[in-house]
């Protein structure tokens, strides 16, 4: 269990590290050569400059909340392991909405203000590079609902409870996080829920205890994770816990879906996983399962060891495994390996939804090919959907229907121009070799020239970089198989 405490200090321990930050930072000591100055307010992400912040890289939040449903009263105290990457004068966190009561670093009271979605902390003394420090951060309120206002976005209430779940802005709506993938940690996430209620988190289910009318549940990843993939969902679920070949499940089912709702599906999950495993290498983790929700929000999403999902996906006419292979490729590709910028979006999105047209042809279903000529004809005639530069889309078409389609179409080609025999030991060196990194669609356009030995720019340039229909190679276009 990862968990860091410090002693509570005294006022001489005060005294002396206000003094001992004094000679540290005092002209001409060696280890204050560099100036101490504020972490930058963002990463640069081509997109989204603002998300994330500089200065710092975060190891572990614990994060403890209390949640009522009504009102729907969020109260926290996130405590932040992190380290020191420039001497800092002050850092940021990102918040949107709640209210901060109380902000300390390593003990200490730290000043703190606020602007839109920054939340910009000053220590009493300044932190050097290299150094580990501790802030903790105490919080209140009611989560913005207009987060949700897109089907991608945070806080979305159901009758019970709520799911805090969305892509690419979520945590923010309830914790202060350094709110981009490039800095993933690990997280202990403790939930005190009226009794009655289920609190289900990433990881493993720590612990499990009752008092007083309340229920608390800590759940603990130790495997890090990027911020938007820390899902937390709260009601009246049906809570299931099992292991199968090695891998330890929890899934979680709300129970006003009814008592068998998307078990079919669910039970599938070992089968994808190992299906899947054969073609990437590895499960990357020994922990799986899965959140299925009652609230209005229509979407999937890979959140870490445990994706969620919308029902629609499970009623008649719902993708049903479908979305589960979709979901659960995601942590090879977009977990596991992250975006190192969320214009890279395809390296994640391309990748999942032809690991279902893999799925699919592994387990006897229709091939690739026949997938890819019927997906051609689909959208013959569509200049819309052609013009999505998928390998730079733009943040209002972060989800177009483009990036995923074209983007698995783009894969099939892939493989078709290098061969079976080369293309599978490109996606599963890819996988295994940059397990844990951040990763760019330039590194993967390299690594795919160097596991090939072909020159494929202008293949790329084609399928991720222009705005137009591409032009098969051969007569005749693809041929069904």
């Amino acid at each position: 269990m990862r968990r860091f405490r410090l002693p509570l200090r005294s006022g001489l321990a005060l005294a002396t590290a206000a003094l001992v930050g004094a000679v540290l930072t005092a002209p001409g000591n060696a280890q204050a050569q560099d100036a101490f100055v504020p972490g930058a307010a963002g990463v640069g992400d081509s997109y989204f400059p603002g998300d994330g912040n500089g200065g710092y890289d975060v190891d572990h939040y614990d994060l403890a909340v209390r949640y009522d449903p009504l009102p729907g009263h969020l109260a926290g105290v996130a405590t932040i392991r992190a380290k020191a990457t420039q001497n800092l004068a002050r850092f940021n966190l990102d918040l949107v909405g709640l209210n901060v009561r109380k902000v300390t670093v390593d003990g200490a009271a730290a000043r703190f203000t606020r602007s839109g979605q920054e939340l910009e902390i000053t220590p009493a003394a300044g932190l050097i590079r290299g150094r580990t420090f501790t802030a903790v951060v105490t919080y209140d309120g009611i989560p913005d609902p207009t987060l949700s206002g897109t089907e991608a976005r945070g806080f979305h209430r159901t009758l019970t409870g709520a799911v805090f779940t969305g892509q690419p802005h979520v945590a923010t709506a309830w914790f202060p996080v350094n709110d981009h993938p490039k800095d993933r940690a690990t997280y202990t996430v403790t939930v005190d829920v009226p009794a009655g209620l289920t609190a289900v988190s990433n990881g493993v289910l720590a612990e499990r205890r009752s008092a007083a009318g309340r229920s608390v549940w800590t759940w603990r990843a130790d495997d890090p994770m990027a911020s938007y993939l820390v899902v937390l969902a709260i009601g009246d679920l049906d809570l299931k816990a099992y292991t199968k070949e090695g891998i330890r499940y929890w899934d979680a089912v709300d129970r006003i879906l009814g008592p068998n709702f998307a078990r079919d599906a669910l039970a599938q999950q070992s089968t994808v996983i190992a299906t899947l495993a054969e073609m990437f290498g590895p499960y990357p983790y020994d922990i799986g399962g899965a959140i299925v929700h009652a609230a209005a929000a229509e979407f999937a999403l890979e959140t870490q060891t445990r994706p969620v999902y919308s029902p629609k996906f499970f009623v008649p006419g719902g993708s049903g495994v479908g979305v589960v292979v979709h979901e659960l490729a995601h942590q090879w590709f977009g977990d596991n390996l992250r975006l190192a910028d969320w214009r890279n979006i395809w390296v994640n999105e391309g990748f999942a939804s032809y690991a279902q047209w893999l799925y699919t042809e592994r387990t006897g279903g229709q091939s690739a090919a026949k997938r890819f000529a019927e997906t051609w004809e689909a959208y013959a005639d569509d200049p819309d959907f052609w013009s999505v530069r998928i390998g730079d889309p733009g943040a209002e078409n972060l989800f177009h229907g483009a990036v995923y389609v074209r983007g698995a179409m783009t894969l099939h080609q892939l493989r078709q121009v290098v061969g079976d025999s080369t293309f599978f030991r490109m996606l599963r060196s890819w996988a295994t070799k940059r397990a844990g990194d951040a990763v760019t669609i330039s590194e993967f356009v390299a690594h795919a020239k160097k596991v090939s030995g072909r020159d494929l720019g202008r293949f790329f340039d084609t399928w991720l970089f222009t705005g137009s229909r591409p032009t098969l190679p051969g007569p005749g276009g693809p041929a069904p198989s």
